[in-house]
């Protein structure tokens, strides 16, 4: 079981840093081209429209799956206190408590990648949009 301890350390959240890590590069580097993009090179809709949009899918793929990994990493963590309470057979309520509450963090670092992501695909996904608009406007709307 203390290798579960450490799936959950090290495994479930380093792979959510990783996501987030992840999530704000792209997140960057989107922000760096709808800064610098001009939408009069593009003489269709849909090529703009593909420049836009690429990549944005991964930061909602990210933001919706965090909190389900993170929930995984309180699920094993529940299992390895359990485990533990059934191997000592009487535990202090102390010990039970500290194992409940470090393994609901694996939850809360989940939601804290989650949320920013969905608010970041959010932000650039409108963007995106306002640009489109703006093309379509300045094309009238072919």
């Amino acid at each position: 079981m203390e290798l579960t301890k450490l799936f959950v350390d090290y495994g479930i959240i380093g792979f959510l840093i990783f996501m987030s890590i992840v999530s704000l590069s792209i997140a960057m580097e989107r922000f760096l081209v709808y800064r610098n993009i001009r939408s009069d090179d593009f003489i269709k809709r849909k090529s703009l429209e593909l420049a836009l949009t690429r990549k944005i899918h991964l930061i909602a793929t990210i933001g919706s799956n965090a909190p389900y990994i993170g929930l995984l990493g309180t699920v094993l963590g529940i299992m390895f206190t359990f485990y533990n309470i059934g191997e000592e057979g009487y535990m202090e309520t102390g010990k039970i408590m500290t194992g409940l509450a470090l393994a609901l963090k694996a939850t809360a670092i989940g939601l804290l990648v989650a949320i920013p992501s969905v608010a970041l695909h959010n932000f650039l996904l409108r963007k995106a949009k306002v640009i489109l608009m703006e093309w379509e406007i300045n094309n009238d709307g072919r």
